[in-house]
C-alpha cells in the first residue's frame, strides 16, 4: 500500500492456519451478548446518577441521547465506558450528572430497545476507558467445514491467544477513516469536530498499530519475542501507538517498527505534529475463562473475557470467518471495547 493513499485496508495476517470454516455471526441480537465489567460499582451517593442498562438493538450514543431527554439535561451530562455493537443485547453502565433537585426514577422509563435495570448515585462521571473489561458470549449458526480444524485453533487461541489487533469498526466504513485521517494531517482536508478528528486520529494510530503487528507475523515472530522488546506487566511484548518521542525499544525491535514508521511516513509525521505522545499496547490478546460447546452440529457458542480495548473479532478470526446479514453492510461507527 503506498503511503500516498489509504483507500482500503489490507488483509493482515492471523497467527494460526486458517481453519476454512465459515459461520453467521449475529443473525439474531441474542447471538452476540455483552456484558460490561466495570471498574467500580456506584457508592451510593454523589452528584452523578449512574444507571444499569440492557439495550437490545440498540447503539449506545442512542441511549444516552434518549437518558438525556429522560432526565432533563443535555446530552454532554451522559457518561458511559465504552462503546456497545447496536445488533446485540448488550448491559454496560450510564452516567447522568444531576446535581440538584429529586432524582428520577429511570427504571420506570419504557422504551423497546432498552431498559433500566438500577440505579444509584456516585460521585464521578463515567468516561470512556472507565471499565475493566467486557464478558461476551457469541452464538455462531450455520457454521460449515472442519470441526476438528476449528477445535485445533480453539485450542491455540485458549492457550496463546490472539493478535491484539485493533477491529474493522476502528477504522470505519471500508477503512475510509484511515485515509480521511491522512487527509487530515496532511491538510488536504480540515476538520473542525473535535470528535471526528478523534477518530480520525485514532484510525490512523491503530491502522499503524497492526502493521507492526502484520509484518511481525508475516516474519515468523507470533508466540515470540526480539532483542529490544518492550514488555507489558504481563510480560508480553507491546507494539507502538504512535506519537511524539523516540520509540523505546532497542536493537531488532526498534529497527522492525522505525521501518514500519518509514513505510507510512506522513502518517507518523502527522501523529507527531497533532501532539499524540508514544504510547505502548500489547500484541497479544488473552481471552480469559474461554469455553465452547456445540449445541447443534452447526452452532457454536463461546464465552469469554477480554480486557478494555482488545476486540472479540479478534478472536473469532483466528477460529474461522463469518458472515453477518445485510444490515451490517455498513458497520458501526462504534465498537465494542
Amino acid at each position: 500500500m503506498s503511503d500516498a493513499q489509504y483507500t482500503t485496508l489490507p488483509a493482515w495476517p492471523s497467527a494460526y492456519p486458517a481453519s476454512g470454516a465459515s459461520a453467521t455471526l449475529k443473525l439474531l441480537n441474542e447471538d452476540f451478548i455483552v456484558t460490561e465489567l466495570p471498574l467500580q460499582l456506584p457508592a451510593g451517593e454523589g452528584e452523578h446518577l449512574w444507571l444499569d442498562v440492557e439495550k437490545n438493538g440498540a447503539n449506545t450514543a442512542f441511549v444516552a441521547q434518549q437518558l438525556a431527554v429522560a432526565a432533563g439535561v443535555n446530552e454532554w451530562d451522559v457518561g458511559y465506558a465504552g462503546l456497545k455493537d447496536r445488533y446485540a443485547i448488550t448491559r454496560q453502565w450510564f452516567s447522568i450528572y444531576l446535581p440538584k433537585g429529586e432524582t428520577p426514577d429511570l427504571t420506570q422509563l419504557q422504551h423497546p430497545e432498552f431498559k433500566v435495570l438500577g440505579q444509584s448515585r456516585h460521585v464521578k462521571k463515567l468516561r470512556p476507558g472507565d471499565l475493566q473489561g467486557n464478558r461476551f458470549r457469541i452464538a455462531l449458526r450455520d457454521v460449515t467445514g472442519n470441526l476438528d480444524a476449528i477445535e485445533a485453533n480453539l485450542n491455540a487461541v485458549a492457550s496463546q491467544g490472539v493478535p491484539n489487533y485493533f477491529g474493522a469498526q476502528r477504522f470505519g466504513f471500508d477503512g475510509g477513516n484511515v485515509e480521511q485521517g491522512r487527509a487530515m494531517l496532511a491538510r488536504e482536508i480540515r476538520v473542525r469536530n473535535p470528535k471526528k478528528k478523534g477518530i480520525y486520529l485514532s484510525a490512523v494510530r491503530s491502522f499503524v498499530f497492526n502493521e507492526v503487528l502484520a509484518l511481525r507475523i508475516q516474519q515468523g515472530l507470533w508466540g515470540k519475542t526480539l532483542p529490544g522488546d518492550v514488555m507489558d506487566e504481563a510480560g508480553r511484548p507491546t507494539g507502538p501507538l504512535w506519537g511524539r518521542g523516540r520509540v523505546p525499544t532497542t536493537d531488532e525491535a526498534q529497527a522492525l517498527e522505525n521501518g514500519v514508521a518509514a513505510r507510512h511516513a506522513s502518517l507518523c509525521d502527522g501523529m507527531e505534529h497533532a501532539g499524540l505522545d508514544q504510547e505502548r499496547r500489547a500484541l497479544v490478546a488473552s481471552p480469559v475463562d474461554l469455553s465452547w460447546e456445540w449445541p447443534q452440529a452447526d452452532q457454536l457458542v463461546l464465552t469469554f473475557s477480554l480486557p478494555a480495548g482488545n476486540y472479540a473479532t479478534s478472536v473469532l478470526n483466528e477460529i474461522l470467518s463469518t458472515t453477518e446479514p445485510d444490515r451490517h453492510a455498513e458497520q458501526e461507527p462504534a465498537a465494542v471495547e
